[in-house]
């Protein structure tokens, strides 16, 4: 698919608690969302359709069109000797797989039980309702 339409956008994206997981504020550097090019889900995208230069919107979705719903099969339980003997390992430690082609995976450490450690490679999105907040900068 291509690309139909891009936006500059600053984004606050916000949990069912009201607590902010990330914005782009912060940085001061807004996202580029790409309409068109299967990288959103049909439903963020339909929330882009309309808007314009200057627009905010606020907007919720499910975990299936936010991030994604957690998978169970991309929790994986890996023994220690998996790991570099000086890695320290903890829950909510973020460790970095190879995956295809020379790309990097990142996963969360979930659990260590003694050699056995629980490694979380969904989003760590995926299973919540997200609001998202959106000031739309530049339609390009």
């Amino acid at each position: 698919m291509t690309v139909t339409r891009s936006l500059l956008c600053h984004m606050n994206i916000v949990l069912s608690d009201g607590s902010t997981a990330d914005s782009t504020k912060a940085s001061g550097k807004p996202a580029r969302l790409n309409v068109g090019d299967s990288t959103l889900s049909p439903a963020f995208e339909a929330q882009l359709a309309t808007l314009a230069e200057g627009d905010k919107h606020s907007f919720t979705l499910e975990a299936i069109d936010a991030f994604g719903e957690s998978n169970p099969d991309a929790i994986h339980y890996l023994d220690r000797s998996r790991f570099p003997a000086d890695m320290s390992l903890e829950a909510g430690v973020i460790v970095s797989f190879a995956g295809p082609g020379g790309s990097e995976i990142p996963g969360i450490v979930r659990d260590v039980a003694g050699d056995s450690i629980t490694v979380d490679l969904n989003h760590p999105l995926a299973g919540h309702k997200i609001t998202f907040e959106l000031d739309v900068v530049k339609v390009l």
